[in-house]
C-alpha cells in the first residue's frame, strides 16, 4: 500500500479509513457482475448516501456534513483507490452546488435536505448536446416562458445517470444566441423534476459505451417546468454553472489520483510476486522504471489537485488550477493504467484481475468532462495571454 500524503490531517485520514471500510463490502466481483450487465450500482450508491459521504459538501443546516472540497476529494479518491467507481454517484456531490450558491432560499429548503439524505437524487446534469459538444454557448435546447411555466424542447447527450436521478440540473436557452450581445448570455438553469417529466414530454435513451457509465440521451418535447424552478436570474445561467464545473473537475481529478494509486498498488504487488526466469519480474529495471515513473507522475498531479481544492475551498479563483489538475491527474491515471496492463502482460486483459475494467473506466477522463485540448486552449488564453483560438 502506498504511503499517505505527508500533509494529511487526522480528520482526513479518518474519512479515508471510513471510506475504505465501506468499500470493502463492494469487492471486484461486485463490479464485474455489474459490468457484464451494464447495471447501475444501486447498493453501492445507497451505502455512500447512508454513510453521508455524498452529502459532504451540503451545509449542516440542510442536513449535510458541511465539509470542504478537500474532504470531498479525499472521499472520491479513496473510492477509486479501493477499486470501486465513484462516477455512479459523484454528481450528487457537486451538481447541487448551483442550487446552493445561486438558488432561492425556498429552493434550498425544498431540495437540499433530500439531496443530503439521499432521498432525492440530483445526479443528472443536462448541458452537452449532439451538435454543440463542448461549445456550450451554442446549445439549442430552448425554454419558452408560458405563464407560470417554461415549455422546454431540445435534446441532450452524454447525460449520465439520467435513468437513476429524480432531478436534473438543466441548462437551456431562454433567448436565441442571435439575439444576445455576448454569446454566453441568454442561457438559464432549471431544476427539472424528472419523476413528473417522464412520460410528459421527457424520454431517455441509454447509450452503450466501452465502460459501465450509465450515460444517456435525453429528449425534451414541450416539457412543462414550473417557473419557480428557474435558478437565479433568467439569461444568467452560464456563470451559475461555472463554479460547479470547477468543483466537478477537481473532484474527478481526485478520482483519477485514486485510480492511479490503485494501478500502482496492483502492479507493484504483482511485480513483486510474479516470478519468471527464476526471479521476480520487479527485479528487472524494464519493469521497475515504468512503475516508478507512474508513481512520480501521480505524486506531481496529486499536488496540483490539492492546490486546486484548497483554492476552491477558500473561495479564491481556481479555474486554471482546476483545469490543470484535471488534465494532469487524468494523464497520470492513464499512464498508470497502461503501465499496469504492460506489467501484468496477458493477465492484464483477464476480467478476474479487474485491471481491464479499471483501464476502460479511467480512460474516460482524458475526454470528459472536458477534453485535454480545451484545457490547453484555456491555459493558453487565460494564463499565458495568447489569442483566443476558438
Amino acid at each position: 500500500m502506498l504511503p499517505n500524503h505527508p500533509d494529511e490531517t487526522a480528520d482526513s485520514l479518518g474519512i479515508r479509513e471510513a471510506v475504505r471500510k465501506l468499500c470493502e463490502g463492494f469487492p471486484g466481483a461486485y463490479w464485474r457482475e455489474l459490468d457484464r450487465r451494464s447495471a447501475y450500482p444501486t447498493e453501492f450508491v445507497k451505502a455512500l448516501s447512508d454513510a453521508g459521504f455524498l452529502a459532504a459538501l451540503v451545509p449542516t443546516e440542510y442536513g449535510g456534513s458541511g465539509l470542504s472540497l478537500e474532504f470531498a476529494a479525499a472521499i472520491l479518491e479513496e473510492v477509486q483507490r479501493a477499486g470501486c467507481n465513484g462516477a455512479a454517484g459523484h454528481a450528487q456531490m457537486y451538481t447541487m452546488g448551483t442550487v446552493l450558491r445561486h438558488g432561492s432560499d425556498e429552493q434550498k429548503r425544498r431540495y437540499l435536505p433530500g439531496i443530503a439524505s439521499g432521498a432525492l437524487r440530483l445526479q443528472a446534469f443536462g448541458v452537452t448536446e449532439p451538435t454543440s459538444g463542448t461549445d456550450t454557448s451554442s446549445i439549442k435546447t430552448f425554454a419558452r416562458r408560458d405563464g407560470d411555466h417554461y415549455v422546454i424542447s431540445g435534446h441532450k447527450v452524454w447525460t449520465s445517470r439520467a435513468e437513476h436521478s429524480d432531478l436534473m440540473l438543466l441548462l437551456a436557452r431562454t433567448t436565441l444566441k442571435s439575439e444576445v450581445q455576448k454569446h454566453t448570455d441568454g442561457l438559464s438553469v432549471f431544476i427539472v423534476d424528472m419523476r413528473e417529466a417522464k412520460g410528459n414530454g421527457l424520454s431517455i435513451q441509454p447509450i452503450r459505451t466501452m465502460m459501465n457509465h450509465g450515460t444517456t440521451e435525453v429528449f425534451f418535447d414541450k416539457v412543462r417546468v414550473p417557473a419557480e424552478n428557474l435558478i437565479g436570474e433568467e439569461g444568467k445561467g452560464f456563470r451559475y454553472i461555472l463554479s460547479g464545473m470547477n468543483a466537478e473537475r477537481i473532484l474527478i481529478a481526485a478520482e483519477c489520483i485514486g485510480d492511479a494509486k490503485w494501478f500502482i498498488d496492483r502492479m507493484t504487488g504483482y511485480a513483486n510476486e510474479r516470478v519468471v526466469f527464476g526471479r521476480p519480474i520487479g527485479q528487472n529495471q524494464g519493469i521497475q522504471f515504468p512503475i516508478a515513473q507512474a508513481y512520480v507522475q501521480m505524486r506531481a498531479a496529486e499536488l496540483m489537485v490539492r492546490q486546486a481544492a484548497r483554492l476552491f475551498a477558500a473561495g479564491r479563483p481556481c479555474g486554471a488550477e482546476a483545469n490543470m489538475a484535471k488534465m494532469l491527474a487524468a494523464d497520470a491515471s492513464w499512464a498508470a493504467a497502461d503501465t499496469c496492463v504492460q506489467t501484468y502482460g496477458g493477465f492484464g486483459f483477464a476480467e478476474e484481475y479487474d485491471v481491464e475494467r479499471k483501464f476502460r473506466e479511467t480512460r474516460l477522463y482524458r475526454v470528459a468532462p472536458i477534453s485535454t485540448n480545451l484545457i490547453l486552449a484555456y491555459v493558453a488564453e487565460h494564463v499565458l495571454g495568447l489569442p483566443r483560438s476558438y
